[in-house]
């Protein structure tokens, strides 16, 4: 057994459309798995599934509005029932409203902690039967720099990613004697739609990237090893932790 091998897993990812979910498409597709993208936008969806099919990799996809809780149970059913397993899950979707704390809305709030927070346990509380028994399994949460500090026009968002980093701790205990390991990438500065603000910035995003130990910026290639890591056999005896992915930011 080749320890970063998923050849005949089936892997699950909600916000595939763009970013860190697109790119863990590509990384879980090039160790071997099936990947079954998750997102809003068919169009963005059918795309990655023609670009990652004409590398020759295994690539479906599932059009689905993970802000509507009514939809969570239709999509793991569908899964299930259209690809027999899923044997792991990268719950990535997000959102990042960046709200002033004294204009923030109930809304906002409710629609961030929904999306953020109430999916990842949900969608995976009804797939953990079906790994339970295979008797292996990967969830893979997404936390955040705010998951430990505050960042200015971040409360919703730093709150449902605090929650992440103890959620995955949650879920491990809850899970990992039953061969489901549950881990987080805690990630630092990246290119992605929800931090197109910060590198429309030059000064700031040059500020940013001082501020880590490497002394640049993360690049979507940088998340590719450790997500085969964490979705792979290769990590069995690790679960409930948060790796940071930041260049060393929080190192300084």
């Amino acid at each position: 057994m080749s320890l970063f091998d998923l050849t005949g897993k089936t892997a699950l990812i909600t916000g595939a459309t763009s970013g860190i979910g697109s790119q863990q498409a590509k990384a879980l597709s090039a160790a071997g798995a099936k990947v079954v993208l998750v997102g809003r936008r068919q169009d963005r969806l059918d795309a990655l599934c023609q670009e990652l099919q004409a590398q020759g990799r295994k690539a479906e996809s599932l059009a689905a509005d993970l802000l509507d809780s009514e939809q969570w149970e239709t999509l793991t059913l569908t899964a299930l029932a259209r690809f027999g397993r899923i044997d792991i899950l990268c719950n990535t979707a997000g959102m990042n409203p960046r709200q002033p704390a004294d204009s923030l809305t109930q809304k906002v709030w409710d629609d961030t902690l929904t999306l953020n927070l109430k999916a990842p346990f949900f969608i995976a509380q009804q797939l953990v039967p079906a790994m339970r028994e295979n008797g292996w399994g990967k969830i893979i949460n997404v936390a955040s720099l705010q998951s430990n500090r505050a960042f200015a026009n971040g409360l919703p968002y730093g709150a449902s990613k605090g929650g992440i980093s103890q959620l995955t701790r949650a879920m491990a205990e809850a899970w990992s004697s039953q061969g489901i390991g549950c881990n987080a990438i805690a990630p630092g500065f990246f290119p992605t739609e929800l931090t197109q603000a910060v590198f429309e910035q030059d000064e700031l995003s040059a500020q940013l990237a001082r501020q880590t130990a490497i002394g640049r910026n993360g690049q979507l290639s940088d998340l590719d090893g450790v997500c085969v890591f964490l979705a792979s056999h290769s990590s069995d005896y690790i679960t409930g932790q948060i790796i940071n992915i930041d260049g060393g930011f929080t190192a300084k």
